[in-house]
């Protein structure tokens, strides 16, 4: 998606060092608009840049749509990453300059890689907004190693049946993106991944391996524990390097476990575009004012620079 108007500060209070020696840092996300539709965004944050190659995480609602309303995220350009759409409720209708064009639905992953550069949107389909409508899941970005930044623009639409489960007395487990658990998802990815949704029961706990250098926990719906510290949901935990990690659900809860290899350099982000270098994040700007990027076909809608 884009982060096409400015981030508002909600009136949750700024980020907050952790109790529990196992989480690093506690990050409070922060209230943004994506297009008539806020989302709480946690990275980047001024804690945390990255977990692994995610440089941008969004929780898009819960929210509820009118007759007539939906989201409208016009099209834009991005560069130098991959963009993961994963929806709890509702759906969302992905075009794309390649052609693509794909209705994504609860539990099945849209992964566009944008390389050398790639122009989307994403709205409300014109059926859905025949009714009253539902929409929450999450967007996040991944930035691509220095040797594929400029690889060719692809796009992928994997659907939920095709993602591995894992289950067991009482913690339900849907393998995003990479290998864990005895388990490895065909989500392909350009570096060292781990990206899974994870249900617990109330009372159920779960042991998060050091499978990774950098991982985080976001849970979104019901308390944690860990350590016998309590976490509320929408918040993302970053845990620290080289623990086992025991999770405790305090009621039925949904979360994410993210991370994944650390970026062998600086990431720079400016609106929507990821690289690792600043010149070509301004020649993109350049690129996009002068209309080097390819349209998105049937809706060619103009957003400028911010």
């Amino acid at each position: 998606m884009s982060t096409e108007k400015e981030d508002r500060q909600s009136q949750r209070p700024p980020s907050l060092p952790a109790a529990d020696e196992a989480v690093e840092t506690l990050i409070i996300p922060r209230v943004s608009d994506i297009g008539n539709f806020e989302v709480m965004r946690a990275l980047p944050s001024r804690e945390r840049k990255m977990v692994g190659p995610f440089i941008f995480w969004d929780q898009m609602g819960p929210g509820e749509f009118l007759t007539g309303q939906g989201v409208d995220v016009r099209p834009h350009p991005h560069i130098n990453l991959a963009t993961v759409t994963y929806l709890f409720e509702g759906s969302l209708d992905h075009k794309d300059s390649l052609g693509s064009d794909q209705r994504i639905l609860p539990g099945d992953i849209n992964l566009m890689t944008a390389g050398k550069g790639i122009t989307h949107s994403e709205r409300t389909g014109a059926d859905i907004r025949q009714g009253e409508s539902s929409l929450f899941g999450i967007q996040s970005w991944l930035a691509l190693p220095k040797q594929v930044e400029e690889q060719d623009p692809s796009f992928k639409h994997i659907e939920k049946g095709a993602l591995p489960i894992i289950s067991d007395n009482g913690v339900t487990m849907r393998l995003i993106a990479g290998e864990a658990f005895g388990e490895r998802s065909p989500t392909p990815t350009h570096s060292p991944t781990l990206y899974a949704d994870i249900a617990l029961k109330a009372g159920q706990s779960l042991e998060i391996p050091n499978l990774y250098a950098e991982r985080a926990l976001y849970p979104f719906q019901g308390r944690i524990s860990i350590g016998g510290v309590p976490y509320n949901p929408s918040q993302m935990l970053i845990l620290r390097e080289g623990d086992v990690v025991t999770v405790k659900a305090l009621e039925d809860v949904r979360m994410m476990l993210l991370g994944g290899a650390p970026m062998e350099g600086e990431r720079y982000l400016w609106w929507n575009f990821v690289s690792s270098s600043m010149e070509r994040i301004e020649q993109a700007k350049e690129d996009w004012k002068a209309g080097r990027f390819a349209d998105v076909p049937n809706d060619e809608e103009f957003i400028p620079l911010p």
